[in-house]
């Protein structure tokens, strides 16, 4: 049996293993990767590598073993995770896997934002499959907040059409902890966790927190969902992706990922990590 991480050498996928080899012998995980050359650094730790593709289900016939325990992440290509995600699942249940573990969104059934739907359709997927399960609904990252600081400092201002909604974020390093917890221990079969951060914040708060560490005054602009629709394509996001993250604003102004059920702290047995640390590593040094 071996301890098996999809998109391992992702922003997530490479914490999740981190995770992993601080608890489990190395020679007992295994990365599931499309680049070997990019996975190097994880085959010098020890980690057996499997490369597979979700775009191509006959190179995943070999990616999983009877009684593995299978950590598969969604992947990030919006529109194509259905069909991707259901290679894998397939793939997971002709290997005979003995869990497959499923990283989703705050909500789970209950999400109503467009970024959820595909989210929805793989745990339908998954359940019909018939596999042990365990399912890891995400909230949202601070770094989605602290990986676009450069424009909010250029123009100090927070830009959003969230309203007064509040985001229960998490550090990425506190959802892989999760993850290797679920994956290393007992009990978690076909279980769903509402994993959030501890504390809900509002994005005035955060640019008074962003006011406070930087001595600049950054103020929280909250515009109509169509004026931020046009902010973000006159970035050089596409229409269809900026469309998305207005619509996730939305839901953050209905409370949808406000939830802070403490699931995350009770799996990884200690308090998630605070949104100020997470932004104060974020910062430019100055």
């Amino acid at each position: 049996m071996s301890i098996v991480v999809t998109g391992a050498t992702g922003a997530l996928g490479r914490l999740v293993v981190d995770a992993l080899l601080a608890q489990a012998p190395a020679d007992e995980v295994v990365a599931v990767v499309r680049d070997k050359e990019k996975a190097a650094a994880l085959a010098a730790r020890g980690v057996e590598l499997r490369i597979a593709d979700y775009d191509r289900p006959e190179s995943l016939a070999g990616a999983f073993r009877p009684g593995d325990r299978v950590l598969l992440i969604s992947g990030s290509e919006v529109g194509k995770r259905v069909p991707q995600h259901t290679a894998v699942i397939e793939a997971a249940k002709a290997a005979g896997v003995a869990q497959l573990a499923y990283t989703g969104v705050l909500g789970g059934p209950d999400a109503d934002f467009t970024l959820a739907d595909e989210h929805k359709a793989t745990e339908r997927l998954i359940l019909d499959s018939g596999l042990p399960y365990t399912f890891l609904r995400n909230g949202w990252y601070t770094e989605n907040y602290t990986a676009n600081l450069a424009p909010v400092l250029e123009h100090r201002a927070v830009l959003a059409n969230a309203g007064d909604g509040r985001v229960a974020s998490a550090a990425r390093t506190d959802y892989a902890a999760a993850a290797a917890a679920v994956l290393t221990g007992d009990g978690h079969l076909n279980t769903a966790y509402e994993l959030s951060g501890d504390t809900a914040w509002s994005l005035a708060e955060y640019a008074a927190l962003l006011s406070e560490l930087t001595g600049e005054e950054i103020t929280y602009k909250n515009v109509p969902a169509a004026a931020h629709q046009e902010v973000l394509v006159g970035a050089g996001l596409p229409e269809s992706f900026a469309a998305i993250l207005v619509d996730v604003d939305e839901a953050i102004g209905r409370g949808r990922l406000a939830g802070t059920s403490g699931d995350l702290a009770r799996l990884i047995g200690r308090p998630t990590t605070p949104l100020a640390e997470t932004v104060r590593a974020a910062l430019p040094a100055a």
